[in-house]
């Protein structure tokens, strides 16, 4: 029996919630990589749209659960030129290897291409490298170092 799945943008273009109810079903997923999300999750998440991230997530419809959970935003610079630059990336921990990240990274670069971006980009954590197996699967590469130095 295959799985199906399907990906819901939860935000529009505008950053409005079009899709309150998958938002509040994306907190447990989204904790997984975000442990440290404040309490009140829709009142960030509300913030962080408002400053140009969008969310989509991928619903497994036989369960009627958010499986994945992509925050993205779109990037103009000097050096990519317009980028989808995706903040997080997490698939529910129970559900990996069953082709639920895939579904959502080709999401995102058909997104990103029908908003004319040159490149489709993360960060991930150097401990993560089942993670970063499965970008360098997807065709990703490192480019760069990521360097921050802490402000407060």
């Amino acid at each position: 029996m295959a799985l199906e799945m399907h990906v819901v943008a939860v935000t529009a273009a505008s950053g409005e919630v079009v899709a309150p109810d998958w938002l509040i079903k994306a907190e447990s997923v989204h904790r997984q990589l975000r442990p440290q999300l404040p309490a009140d999750y829709l009142s960030r998440m509300h913030e962080v749209f408002a400053n140009g991230a969008r969310m989509a997530v991928v619903v497994d419809d036989d369960a009627d659960a958010v499986v994945c959970v992509a925050l993205w935003r779109l990037i103009e610079n000097t050096y990519e030129g317009r980028r989808l630059y995706v903040d997080d990336l997490v698939s529910d921990e129970t559900r990996r290897s069953q082709g639920i990240g895939k579904l959502m990274i080709d999401w995102l670069a058909a997104e990103a291409a029908k908003r004319g971006c040159h490149v489709l980009a993360l960060d991930s954590g150097v401990q993560r490298q089942r993670a970063h197996r499965f970008y360098f699967r997807e065709g990703m590469h490192i480019p760069s170092f990521s360097f921050r130095k802490a402000l407060k």
